[in-house]
């Protein structure tokens, strides 16, 4: 079979590392071109969308790896030209925006496929399974970095549409979207915006859903310089405790490390991919952008000390 011919748009830290391994991976895909405004990236590379697809690269598909502000308008002219799409997370800045992704893909007959990458862990898909059916009654996430070391001196993550904490916090929604047995919502958020930034530095969240009869509380946090902390903990009616540590690759049932196997998240992402253009079809998940959608209507607002650069 020809192998699908990518491209990578918007190339930067998460293509190299993730992308391009995930694609010479996979005997499906074939890297054909990139993009970055600073025009390297595996050749031919461009320093537009719009130079790419003019140069007759018989291009099939393409990977959006840019920040979410500009991925609507690229997406809208990708889909124009026939290609499909896979869009990094978040899809796109606005609920809107990908809605109407999804009906201009449908009308083009190309695949659109949100890969929300933590949902591609095996010890997320292993924790689903162990949830499902089940009542909740309580939640535990933590979900702290330090934005200094993720983020260095990028500007964009603080400006509208930058998404702030939820850059990385979107992850924990979208492990709880793969997971929970039920629906979820925003009950209460308080939001901490440095004084000098669009978007939070901080959330803290409690949830609610049909299926929990207990609390739910989520809380992220930018400020964190002494390491990492990606963790949930669901305590189950029947008295098990499943936990998801280490942003979703390791899974614990009553403090047990569980085995589990699978592709890594990002091979089997492009896997689905594969698969979804093969059925033309799309997969296009909205709930963890809805949560950050939510969070920002009914929460409370407090101002926090300026971020330094």
């Amino acid at each position: 079979m020809k192998p699908l011919r990518t491209a990578i748009i918007g190339f930067g830290k998460i293509a190299a590392d993730q992308h391009v391994p995930a694609i010479a991976g996979n005997d499906r895909f074939e890297l054909a071109g990139s993009v970055s405004r600073q025009g390297t990236g595996p050749a031919p590379n461009f320093t537009s969308h719009t130079d790419l697809l003019g140069a007759g690269l018989e291009l099939d598909c393409a990977a959006i790896t840019t920040p979410p502000g500009p991925r609507y308008e690229i997406a809208r002219e990708c889909i124009a030209a026939g290609l499909h799409l896979l869009l990094e997370k978040p899809p796109t800045v606005t609920l809107g925006e990908i809605e109407e992704l999804q009906r201009l893909a449908e009308a083009g007959g190309v695949t659109l496929f949100t890969s929300w990458h933590a949902q591609a862990n095996p010890a997320v898909t292993a924790a689903a399974a162990l949830l499902e059916g089940q009542r909740v009654a309580g939640m535990e996430v933590t979900w702290h970095e330090d934005v200094h070391k993720w983020h260095p001196g990028q500007q964009w993550v603080w400006e509208p549409g930058g998404f702030g904490v939820f850059d990385p916090g979107i992850n924990a929604f979208s492990i709880l979207s793969a997971i929970f047995p039920g629906a979820l919502f925003v009950r209460e958020a308080t939001l901490s915006f440095p004084k000098n930034a669009h978007t939070p530095i901080a959330v803290d969240l409690q949830l609610g859903s049909p299926a929990a009869d207990g609390a739910l509380h989520c809380n992220l946090d930018w400020r964190r310089p002494e390491g990492e902390e990606w963790t949930m903990a669901i305590h189950v009616a029947d008295g098990r405790t499943v936990e998801l540590r280490d942003g979703g690759a390791t899974l614990l049932v009553d403090g047990q490390e569980q085995q589990v196997s699978g592709p890594p998240e990002y091979p089997d992402l492009y896997r689905q991919f594969a698969d979804l253009i093969d059925c033309r079809q799309s997969h296009v998940d909205v709930r963890p952008l809805r949560l950050v959608a939510d969070a920002l209507l009914v929460g409370r607002r407090e101002t926090v000390e300026a971020v330094s650069a």
